[in-house]
C-alpha cells in the first residue's frame, strides 16, 4: 500500500495552540493534534485530483489521552464540501496504536475530499487528541 496523506491539503475544526496539522503529520506519535471547541471536532484532507482510497489508520493511546480519546468516529467523502456521504464508522473502546478502519464491505473510494468527524469521545471528554493519521 503507498500512503497519500502527503498529496493533501489538510484543515482541522480547531485546535490547540502547538497542536495542531503538523503535530498530527509528525511522524512521532508522542506528539498529537489536540481540538480545543465543542463537538464534532473535524478534519478536512483535500486531495488535489482523485484518488482511489483502500485503506485508513489513525493512531490513538487511551493510556496517555483517557477522555481526550475518541469512541465514535465518522468518515465522509466526496468531490467537495457540498457532496459529502458518509461511508464508514468507527466505534472504539479503549484503543492503543494504530488502528485500521475496517472498510471491507465498502467499495473502492474514489474521492477529492475525506472528513473524519469525531462525535464522541471516552468519559463524556470534549476535546479530542489524535496522535496519527494515514492514508492508503
Amino acid at each position: 500500500l503507498r500512503e497519500i496523506s502527503t498529496l493533501a491539503s489538510w484543515t482541522v475544526s480547531s485546535s490547540k495552540p502547538g497542536s495542531s496539522i503538523p503535530q498530527l503529520r509528525h511522524p512521532s506519535t508522542q506528539i498529537f493534534w489536540q481540538s480545543d471547541g465543542p463537538q464534532p471536532h473535524y478534519l478536512n484532507i483535500h486531495f488535489f485530483k482523485l484518488v482511489r482510497i483502500v485503506g485508513l489508520r489513525l493512531y490513538l493511546d487511551f493510556e496517555q489521552d483517557e477522555s481526550y480519546t475518541p469512541t465514535k468516529i465518522i468518515f465522509l467523502a466526496g468531490s467537495g464540501m457540498n457532496d459529502l456521504q458518509e461511508w464508514g464508522e468507527m466505534r472504539l473502546e479503549s484503543p492503543r496504536g494504530w488502528i485500521w478502519a475496517d472498510f471491507s464491505n465498502m467499495p473502492v473510494l474514489r474521492a477529492h475530499l475525506v472528513q473524519i468527524k469525531i462525535l464522541e469521545n471516552h468519559q463524556n471528554g470534549k476535546d479530542t487528541h489524535l496522535r496519527g493519521l494515514q492514508i492508503f
